[in-house]
């Protein structure tokens, strides 16, 4: 039996005494339900002057259930029968405290508008993150899909003229190779440049693309080098070395022998780097402009392209293709921008 039943019949028993004494009623008499309210019951009234029972009953027997007495309600002569969370204050407490304490489910909804930036979406060479919505990945990645001078491209109908050499000032160097999740990129240490239409471009890193991004009449390479340089300005110009299926390349094979065993970790090597090795005999080439081939697809970038191939073997191709089987983007539209070649 709860609390407050057994409160309920000590009061009907209360009352009847008391009613029996102050001689109201008989000992037989009871309240009648239907004239209370859902919780309250009215006991017999008192005689002016004398003791309330009922007060001394309520005071024992909220000493007897260690409670503090009901406050007076708004009518005297009312009691209310508290509920047994109500005689106990530290009950509520305790359950805030719990309702407080158990962790908050969160909807996928709002967990995923919660996370960062930095979780969206990443940029792939397929599938849901591949080229076709590098535009729409992220805000910054836009001119993937809204530039008017994108790259690669089929280079096409070229301007036969006698363009300047380009001055390669390559040299010696320390180099360290990462796989970054797209591609192989060895960056270079600072001392190589070269200068061309009156601007001298420092060497950051070149890296590699299965097959070449680039297409010369139409024709596609087993793969290309890009070698990405920039002005004091900020102004990139990337010098691309297509290579092609033949005999293996010395330089090539020295990278690959460097290659971390973990994506995302440099590994430095022991053994300087000449790019000059990387170069054709042949140093003619196309220029044109267009962008990075990569997001977030910056215009403004000035591309020289060597119209001669180098070689790479069968089995150089095959250790690049083993990490990155394909990761060239698509041409995109030359939309009728100028194009030069050397005579």
């Amino acid at each position: 039996m709860s609390t407050a039943t057994r409160l309920s019949l000590i009061l009907s028993l209360a009352w009847a005494t008391a009613a029996w004494a102050d001689g109201t009623a008989t000992p037989s008499a009871r309240p009648k339900a239907a004239e209370a309210k859902h919780d309250e019951v009215a006991p017999p009234k008192a005689r002016p002057g004398a003791v309330d029972p009922m007060q001394t009953l309520r005071e024992k027997l909220a000493a007897r259930l260690n409670a503090a007495p009901a406050p007076q309600a708004k009518h005297p002569n009312v009691v209310r029968i508290s509920t047994q969370a109500e005689s106990n204050p530290t009950s509520t407490g305790a359950a805030a405290h719990d309702a407080a304490a158990r962790p908050k489910r969160v909807s996928p909804a709002a967990k995923l508008a919660a996370e960062p930036a930095a979780h969206a979406p990443h940029w792939s060479y397929e599938g849901e993150s591949g080229p076709e919505v590098w535009g729409r990945l992220k805000p910054e990645f836009a001119k993937c899909a809204t530039g008017t001078r994108q790259s690669p491209i089929d280079i096409r109908d070229g301007i036969r003229v006698d363009l300047d050499a380009v001055q390669f000032d390559y040299r010696p160097s320390g180099f360290r190779v990462i796989d970054n999740g797209h591609t192989v990129q060895v960056n270079v240490a600072n001392g190589n440049s070269i200068e061309v239409t009156g601007r001298r471009y420092e060497l950051l890193q070149f890296h590699f693309h299965r097959p070449s991004e680039e297409r010369i009449e139409g024709r596609q390479f087993d793969m290309v080098a890009h070698l990405v340089h920039k002005d004091p300005d900020g102004r990139l110009a990337v010098v691309a070395v297509l290579l092609d299926r033949g005999l293996a390349h010395p330089l090539v094979q020295q990278v690959w022998n460097n290659l971390p065993l973990e994506r995302h970790v440099e590994a430095p090597a022991r053994a300087p780097m000449d790019l000059n090795h990387l170069l054709p005999k042949d140093r003619r080439y196309y220029t044109y402009m267009g962008s990075l081939t990569t997001p977030p697809c910056s215009e403004g970038v000035l591309w020289l392209v060597m119209q001669q191939p180098v070689s790479i073997s069968a089995e150089q191709i095959d250790v690049f293709s083993r990490l990155y089987p394909m990761n060239a983007r698509p041409v995109q539209q030359a939309s009728g921008r100028l194009i030069k070649q050397s005579n």
